[in-house]
């Protein structure tokens, strides 16, 4: 992970995509703990990379192929780089691993749960679920998360993980929570 991590830094100048990530990474791993937990290394290096060639490649006609064909030649696994294609709803590729739908379940939900967090006087501390989907039905707060993909990621994810929309923002929220309060 400490690679991932460097390679993450190496690429990426702004903090709140930096936060982004690590927030991702931290539900991947509480995931995969739950799901996959000898491969929890490999999910949180998924969620730590996902988004890794943003900054420097943000078009779509790029991200993430930039990214992958990068991690390609540093040998990085096809499960983790399929996964990292797969969140990209256009790169039309599918997301067939239980790893591939929790990194789409985790990534906009993660960016919501942080901009939700921002807005609240103790921030993440107190945040619960309700006050989330709340938000979900204010079109216009973080606009630029897709709803869609919100309730798509519940929707291919839930069902393997166990949750349904409340649990997946629960789970998501204590992962996020627990990591900051480790750094």
């Amino acid at each position: 992970m400490d690679a991932a991590r460097a390679l993450m830094h190496e690429w990426t100048d702004s903090e709140a995509l930096r936060f982004h990530m690590e927030a991702v990474a931290s539900c991947m791993g509480v995931y995969a703990r739950a799901l996959e937990p000898a491969e929890e290394s490999r999910w949180v290096v998924a969620g730590l990379l996902h988004d890794f060639d943003y900054e420097k490649h943000p078009s779509a006609e790029e991200h993430p192929f930039v990214g992958v064909t990068h991690l390609e030649s540093l040998g990085v696994d096809e499960e983790i780089r399929r996964a990292i294609l797969g969140h990209a709803e256009y790169s039309g590729v599918a997301r067939e691993s239980t790893m591939a739908k929790a990194l789409f379940a985790c990534d906009e939900l993660a960016g919501f749960i942080v901009a939700c967090a921002k807005v609240r006087p103790n921030g993440i501390e107190d945040l619960g679920a309700k006050s989330v989907k709340k938000k979900l039905k204010t079109a216009g707060f973080a606009a630029a998360v897709s709803r869609d993909d919100i309730a798509r990621g519940v929707e291919e994810f839930g069902p393997v993980a166990g949750v349904d929309q409340d649990g997946h923002i629960t789970r998501c929220i204590e992962a996020i929570r627990g990591d900051r309060k480790s750094t």
